[in-house]
């Protein structure tokens, strides 16, 4: 046994009655992509599956580093030896929110419904962007995929190996080779149980129909603009029992909440407002509970780290932390002018890295709450090198020299050709967006200063991000946050088998396929971590990205809110959260 739950679970058929007349107000500034989790990494469409979909496993509220406890399971799992077998019993009397796909029943939460939820990741039908995750490391599951690619139809039915229900609530794991992030995996969002019956009903249609077991239940879902969560008047609920990770914080927020039975809130409003003016207003008259501060109002609300006395005179407080996540634009190795893997397609991108000015992007986008990234893998997770410093600096001078060398000409107008003479013209996607306007300058006056024409087609977020699933953007500028506190969760995007599945680049490379192999069949350790760094080189080599920053979050709560503590990994903390009147 790995551990014990920090949540002390109400006795069996006591149910936790939220309060309705308690509402959150929050927001996102991008939209969602719906709520079928093997269709989608977006971070919005995870922070909404949390409270619906349970995991197996979840994280402790207040834990530093992050730590797994129970989430349905009634215990963390028993692993076998030599780490191949892995066993769950999960709760019972556990049950799904009614829906008309279970025509009248009362569906309780069975370990079938876990097997299934994996199986689907690995339909090759369904084309689950989570489907690495689980590639070729169940026992017996190769074949099964194989038949069903054969026959175009994939057999939920068939015993296999990898994935045994023992019993109605015993779920068996059965795995090739040691999988030492699984448990991660399996506490993400996209390994949150689903009904067959609820998939099979709505088809196509199943990522605005969510049905789930967990504290929060979809009520009124408008793409794009609004989304509406009520508590799920079944949930079984939990006593609010965390231990603090040492800080002042965690103190305080324990004297507010220890011992509440949770959740308390009876209603989530997130309303969708990209531009970063808008949610500041909002929340500064009080139309938003909380929210990340938009670095624009930085200079206007922060005194460097802390809140300027106007704002503290209000009890607004503010909860800052370095986010364990990377911006970067990537490039598309299909596309005929920055794709490719000869010395002078790298050239280009590696001149094109060192071209954009990140301290022009951290000061005018960002106002000072970011630093320049100096690795694929950011702090806060396993595998980070605190000593490591990227090969790619900012120096348009030398960029310049490379592109001269490789036969990117300039014409008589100073913009450059490819070798073969034909036109260099790079399409970078943007949005509609303040930041991305300005991210669309520095881009336009860095590519200048080495001689390279650029355009900035506009598309809204969810557009673009369908586009790039399928690599078909030259460039786009994204962020990536951990979904799991390991490398691993940066690393797997330049995975080659995960082209059109999150390797938005296209990008693959056998040695580095090879090397990301062995560094997933190892413990976590120095050993795993040399690995990871080889890999980052590689990378580098190749320039799969312009890899650009690490950002500073500052998170402004109203006094009325209690327990607020952003996790690492968790998306959506409302479950932990209460109002008080106001």
């Amino acid at each position: 046994m790995l551990g014990a739950s920090a949540l002390a679970w109400l006795p069996s058929g006591v149910e936790a009655k939220a309060d309705p007349n308690k509402t959150l107000k929050v927001s996102f500034e991008a939209a969602d992509d719906g709520f079928d989790m093997a269709r989608t990494n977006s971070l919005y469409s995870s922070w909404l599956a949390e409270p619906i979909f349970e995991t197996l496993l979840t994280y402790d509220y207040l834990a530093q580093p992050a730590k797994l406890v129970p989430g349905t399971a009634a215990g963390m799992p028993e692993v076998s030896a030599d780490g191949k077998t892995i066993t769950f019993k999960i709760k019972q009397g556990i049950y799904f929110t009614p829906d008309p796909a279970f025509k009248g029943v009362k569906r309780e939460l069975t370990a079938a419904d876990y097997a299934y939820t994996i199986k689907r990741h690995l339909d090759p039908a369904v084309r689950s962007v989570q489907e690495g995750t689980y590639r070729g490391k169940l026992a017996g599951m190769d074949e099964l995929i194989a038949k069903a690619k054969k026959t175009g139809k994939f057999d939920y039915d068939a015993p296999v190996a990898g994935l045994q229900t023992l019993d109605r609530y015993t779920l068996r794991i059965q795995l090739a080779e040691p999988d030492y992030n699984l448990l991660y995996n399996l506490a993400h969002p996209a390994a949150g149980a689903l009904a067959r019956e609820v998939v099979e009903a709505y088809g196509t249609d199943i990522f605005r129909h969510p049905v789930g077991t967990g504290p929060y239940l979809l009520k009124e879902y408008v793409p794009r603009s609004k989304i509406v969560f009520d508590a799920n008047p079944d949930y079984r609920g939990f006593t609010w029992d965390f231990q603090s990770s040492g800080s002042a914080w965690d103190d305080e927020v324990i004297r507010d909440m220890k011992g509440k039975q949770m959740p308390q809130v009876g209603r989530v409003t997130v309303n969708i407002i990209e531009e970063e003016q808008a949610r500041w207003l909002a929340f500064d008259s009080k139309e938003l509970d909380f929210e990340q501060l938009s670095p624009p109002a930085a200079p206007n609300v922060l005194d460097k780290d802390k809140l300027k006395p106007q704002f503290t005179a209000r009890g607004i407080k503010l909860y800052r932390y370095a986010e364990p996540g990377t911006r970067f634009t990537f490039f598309n190795f299909q596309d005929p002018i920055v794709g490719g893997y000869t010395k002078d397609k790298i050239a280009l991108r590696r001149a094109i890295a060192m071209s954009y000015n990140h301290s022009e992007e951290i000061q005018q986008v960002w106002f000072g709450q970011a630093v320049k990234a100096q690795s694929y893998i950011p702090p806060g997770v396993g595998g980070y090198d605190p000593k490591r410093r990227t090969t790619i600096p900012y120096d348009p001078e030398l960029a310049n020299k490379l592109l001269d060398y490789f036969g990117y000409k300039k014409g008589s107008d100073g913009y450059r050709t490819m070798p073969d003479g034909k036109p260099l013209v790079l399409r970078i996607q943007s949005a509609p967006k303040t930041r991305d306007v300005l991210r669309s300058e520095i881009w336009k006056r860095s590519l200048e200063k080495i001689g390279i024409r650029a355009e900035f087609p506009v598309s809204g977020f969810a557009d673009s991000l369908q586009a790039a699933y399928q690599c078909k953007l030259m460039m786009w500028g994204l962020g990536g946050t951990a979904g799991i506190p390991d490398g691993k969760d940066f690393l797997e995007s330049f995975y080659g088998p995960n082209a059109y599945q999150g390797n938005f680049g296209c990008y693959k490379s056998e040695a580095y396929d090879e090397a990301y192999r062995k560094s997933q069949l190892l413990p976590p350790g120095p050993e795993r971590n040399a690995l990871y760094q080889q890999m980052e080189l590689m990378l580098e080599a190749d320039t799969v990205q312009s890899l650009e920053l690490w950002q500073i979050r500052n998170w402004l709560i109203h006094p009325w809110v209690k327990g607020f503590k952003k996790h690492a990994i968790m998306r959506a903390n409302w479950m932990y959260l209460d109002v008080e009147p106001h």
